[in-house]
C-alpha cells in the first residue's frame, strides 16, 4: 500500500539482542523493496542535517538509537514534526517531500531505508526547485 502523506508505521519490537534487523529484510512492513540502507549519526546539537527531497524515492526512516526529529516543510513554508525515539516506529517518507532533521540527542543514530538507489539526478537539495517541481 502506498501513501501520499509521511505516515508513522508501527514496526516489530526487535527482541534479539544484537539487534537483527531481519524484520525489514522481508519487507513486509514497510510499502517498498529495500534498495539501499544508510546511517546518520554523529550530527552536532542544533543543527539540521540536509533538508532536500527525492523525486521519486521513498524513504523510511527509524530511530536506532536516542532521539531526533523529522521536519517536513510543506510548500508555503509551514512545517510539521515527527518525533522517533523508539526502533519499533518508522516514518514513511513519499517521494516529493522536502524533510530534514534535526534536534538529535547525545549519540543518536537514524537509519534511513530507501525504495532506490541514490541517483543524483533525483536529488532535490534547493527549496526553491523543489517548489517550483511540486507544481
Amino acid at each position: 500500500m502506498k501513501h501520499i502523506q509521511p505516515t508513522i508505521i508501527q514496526l516489530p519490537k526487535i527482541c534479539d539482542p544484537r539487534g537483527n534487523l531481519s524484520f525489514i529484510q522481508n519487507g513486509s512492513q514497510i510499502p517498498f523493496d529495500i534498495a539501499r540502507c544508510y546511517w546518520i549519526y554523529d550530527v552536532p546539537g542544533g543543527k539540521m542535517r540536509e533538508p532536500h527531497a527525492f523525486r521519486s524515492q521513498e524513504q523510511l526512516i527509524v530511530s536506532m538509537s536516542g532521539c531526533f526529529d523529522v521536519v517536513i516543510t510543506e510548500q508555503d513554508g509551514s512545517t510539521k514534526r515527527f518525533r522517533l525515539d523508539r526502533s519499533d516506529y518508522g516514518l514513511y517518507i513519499p517521494p516529493m517531500t522536502w524533510r530534514g532533521i534535526d534536534n538529535f540527542s547525545t549519540n543518536s543514530v537514524a537509519m534511513i531505508l530507501s525504495s532506490t538507489i541514490y541517483i543524483p539526478e533525483d536529488y532535490i537539495d534547493d527549496f526553491e526547485t523543489f517548489k517550483s517541481l511540486k507544481k
